[in-house]
């Protein structure tokens, strides 16, 4: 048998082929996972709830079965940001709103991950309710960057991408609202993959953006990305916004003729300000390809430019209406002594929301009242109509776009928490494709000069995933291949 040890560290297609051949447990890898969680946990505070118990029970119950090969994540850990309801276990939103409520039904991602065999793990760390890009505005504690502790993971997703990097677990589902997946996934020197919306069901997530939301895989290659993403796909009749297109076969990827691909390159967003280092890394990415035989155009595409205002009036919008039922009456925290109902809806969410909630809240409550909603929502919406159209159009003489993920490494902790405008800028390459609802796929290009990882995506027409896998395949095999991060310590 395998030493335990050694097993945190393989990926999901490995640790698969390992379980079908009876090399190791699925209890054994479990175990291992989960001494890698304890061992971890103190320095990068990734995970808000870890199921050791139920998920060696669990892995123990698939055991005495034996392997099932059709069942595509047999005994393989994984984890979920702490976003996905789980049935009888705590979901907090990353918010002290919702500390202590334990859900009586699951979203139907985790249930389909069930099906799949996979083993529940842990529920990972966010940006309260999903609203952030450092994973500082968690309301328990911050997530710290397993490359550099004194760095952000990236948000909202970074408690998933940590613990990818922190090798926690081999796979994990995180949110992609406006970059919550790429993002974060580029920081840590992971992949990460935003489906096309519709076709991950939302059933079950905790809701920021409704018409933006969307679940997806994280995982250390792009192979495992599309077996995460196999086993949850497909139409859900508990999701209105589900797309019925039929998804395709996300587990069986061959890397394209690099010849044969044509890749756009928005100049607004290859034209930006970038670190040093970031750029560095970024254009020696575009050589590889280019000499690998395919080709690159820089594009215009002057719609980008309003992404980052049109983004953040409408996800504000939807924010105000989705945290709305947050009261203090129905469930959640409720502030006590309060003789009034104003008092109690007052009391309630000023105590139970963090102040980038209560922001965006407001933001979002602005927009939509008497007066100001022709001037900001409904515009915001006409640009998201050009910002989509622009995508299409590109799409029509090229395969995919090819942009930047993040214009910056890793950035200290706490260097923007008081500076959010900075800090919403710094999405400006991401928010786009959540404009779009295309998909798009980040994973790492390299390292910076100060070891830290930079990532590149590629964005695809919708529901075009196995396409966009596949040329992500191409795209890992040319660039460097990223160490284990060194943990480095404060």
């Amino acid at each position: 048998m395998a030493q335990a040890p050694s097993l945190a560290s393989l990926g999901l297609a490995e640790a698969r082929a390992g379980l079908l051949k009876k090399e190791f447990s699925a209890r054994e890898l479990a175990e291992a996972c989960l001494d890698r969680v304890s061992e971890t946990e103190p320095l990068i505070s990734a995970c808000l709830h870890v199921f050791r118990d139920e998920a060696l029970r669990e892995a123990s119950l698939l055991d005495a079965a034996g392997p099932k090969a059709e069942r595509i994540l047999w005994g393989l850990p994984v984890t979920v940001k702490d976003v996905y309801l789980a049935r009888g276990a705590p979901t907090t939103a990353g918010s002290r709103m919702l500390k202590g409520y334990v859900s009586g039904y699951e979203a139907e991602v985790v249930t389909r991950l069930r099906r799949a065999g996979a083993v529940l793990c842990a529920k990972t760390n966010l940006d309260e309710y999903a609203m952030g890009s450092s994973t500082e505005f968690s309301a328990f504690r911050p997530t710290r960057n397993p490359w550099d502790l004194s760095r952000v993971p990236g948000g909202s997703s970074g408690g998933a991408a940590a613990g990818i990097s922190a090798r926690q677990a081999p796979g994990a589902f995180g949110t992609d609202t406006g970059g919550s997946i790429r993002q974060p996934a580029a920081l840590c020197g992971c992949v990460g993959l935003k489906p096309s919306y519709g076709r991950v069901s939302r059933y079950g997530i905790v809701a920021y953006g409704s018409s933006l939301d969307q679940a997806g895989p994280l995982a250390r290659s792009v192979s495992d990305c599309g077996l995460l993403l196999a086993a949850v796909a497909g139409p859900d009749g508990k999701d209105s916004t589900s797309s019925r297109i039929p998804p395709e076969d996300y587990a069986s990827l061959s890397p394209p003729e690099p010849g044969r691909l044509r890749f756009a390159l928005p100049r607004e967003l290859w034209e930006a300000r970038f670190d040093p280092e970031t750029e560095k890394v970024l254009r020696a990415a575009l050589r590889l390809l280019e000499g690998a035989g395919a080709s690159l155009e820089a594009v215009p595409m002057p719609a980008l430019r309003f992404s980052v205002a049109a983004y953040y009036v409408l996800a504000a919008a939807e924010a105000s209406t989705n945290l709305a039922r947050y009261d203090g009456v129905r469930y959640g925290y409720r502030a006590p002594e309060k003789s009034d109902l104003l008092g109690l809806y007052r009391g309630s969410r000023t105590a139970g929301l963090g102040r980038e909630a209560r922001r965006r809240i407001l933001l979002g409550t602005f927009a939509l009242s008497s007066g100001y909603y022709d001037a900001y929502f409904r515009k915001a919406a006409q640009v998201r109509r050009l910002i989509h159209d622009a995508f299409s159009g590109v799409y029509k003489g090229f395969d995919f776009i090819l942009a930047p993920v993040s214009s910056v490494p890793a950035w200290p902790l706490g260097s923007f928490t008081d500076d959010p405008l900075t800090q919403y800028q710094l999405d400006m390459m991401t928010l786009p494709l959540n404009l779009h609802g295309g998909p798009g796929l980040s994973l790492p290009a390299g390292l910076g000069g100060d070891g830290l990882p930079v990532g590149i995506q590629i964005l695809g027409p919708a529901f075009r995933e196995k396409p966009l896998l596949e040329a992500g395949l191409l795209l890992e095999g040319l660039f460097p291949r990223l160490p284990e991060p060194p943990l480095k310590a404060l």
